[in-house]
């Protein structure tokens, strides 16, 4: 079957993991109902993906594609479906500003340690370093955790008072690990949180944290660490991409502000959206909060329509059991499914069959 003859429908995603420089996943097998749930290299599961992961020491490795599993039995991957028929699958308004790039990449991290301290491009500086209109603002929704050494989950974000990039070149320099920890604000986080992490905004999650993120379509990630916490040693590419590191500490946005600042710039409230007597839609992530991307939990007691928009969207079902109904077909879905919109959809049924509510994350690219 060819691409474009493809009937475009709510398509689940097949499985996606991804290699990454630190350890996790147990969290995340155990959420998708695996069978021997471990923490390995592979802690990340891309969803909806069109970016092929930069990992240093792989680069004969293409990994982060997602993939959908036709009618027929055979794999296309969703940047090939998409490619066929750009305007039907991400919609008219997108891809006049977009082409066929999704403009945005979501994935379920989950860390059995700490990440590397690190930080990501904003646009001015993707567009200058790596002649990219996207950078890597992103965004997180903390579905739990796990303790782990006897520390609760729990994030480092944005620099504490006092601090300049001459002083964070020394802690770099003298690779002052509890020096550059010190640096930073230590969040622990509760299921529920959503915090926002603009490009240029120092951040690490912390060990123990099982989470969704919505984010840029890019994989540019600059650390200042050189060993892993679990001791791996990173090749200079895997620290500055590239760049060089007198470049990559220029990537840094060297504001800061106290604790209160900071959760009160980055960490954001769920806005009520509607609530119906079949369920509620919560706004995590809006037009008030960045331009790059949006993100809205569901809650469906019974049944609850979405209306497509014109828009795509991508889904993830955080908990419950359940069916949709598009265009007079039924779909089962249940916990750790991942399914695509594509935009020419003009709405979707989600019908609840389990006794507790089902929770939804939907994700969406700019507007």
């Amino acid at each position: 079957m060819a691409a474009n003859q493809i009937e475009l429908k709510p398509f689940k995603l097949s499985r996606n993991r991804v290699w990454r420089t630190y350890a996790g996943g147990e969290c995340l097998e155990r959420w998708q109902g695996g069978s021997h749930p471990s923490d390995s290299s592979f802690p990340e599961e891309w969803v909806a993906s069109t970016v092929i992961a930069s990992n240093a020491g792989r680069e004969e490795v293409v990994e982060g594609l997602s993939e959908i599993v036709l009618e027929n039995g055979k794999s296309i991957t969703l940047k090939d479906l998409i490619r066929s028929n750009p305007e039907d699958i991400l919609g008219r308004r997108h891809t006049a500003k977009y082409g066929s790039e999704t403009a945005v990449l979501v994935k379920v991290l989950d860390a059995g340690e700490r990440l590397t301290i690190q930080v990501h491009p904003d646009r001015e500086f993707a567009q200058s370093a790596f002649q990219s209109v996207f950078g890597k603002t992103e965004a997180w929704y903390i579905l739990g955790g796990r303790t782990i050494g006897g520390e609760d989950p729990y994030v480092l974000l944005g620099f504490k008072p006092g601090m300049t990039q001459a002083k964070w070149k020394q802690l770099f320099e003298d690779q002052d690990i509890p020096g550059m920890i010190g640096a930073l604000h230590k969040i622990p986080v509760q299921p529920g949180d959503v915090f926002l992490v603009e490009g240029g905004v120092p951040h690490a999650i912390g060990s123990g944290c099982f989470l969704i993120e919505i984010q840029e379509p890019t994989d540019y990630t600059l650390r200042v660490e050189r060993t892993t916490p679990r001791g791996h040693s990173l090749p200079d590419f895997a620290c500055h991409q590239g760049l060089g590191f007198e470049r990559m500490l220029e990537c840094f946005h060297y504001e800061a502000y106290d604790e209160q600042e900071t959760l009160s710039r980055w960490k954001k409230e769920p806005a009520l959206v509607r609530q119906l007597a079949g369920g509620s839609e919560y706004a995590l992530i809006d037009q008030s909060s960045t331009d790059r991307f949006r993100m809205h939990l569901l809650e469906i007691l019974d049944e609850l329509q979405v209306e497509g928009n014109g828009t795509f969207s991508i889904a993830i079902v955080i908990s419950g059991t359940g069916t949709i109904v598009c265009r007079g077909q039924a779909q089962d879905v249940s916990q750790a499914d991942e399914i695509f919109f594509p935009a020419v959809l003009e709405q979707v049924n989600w019908i609840n069959t389990g006794k507790e509510p089902m929770k939804v994350i939907l994700c969406y690219p700019p507007e």
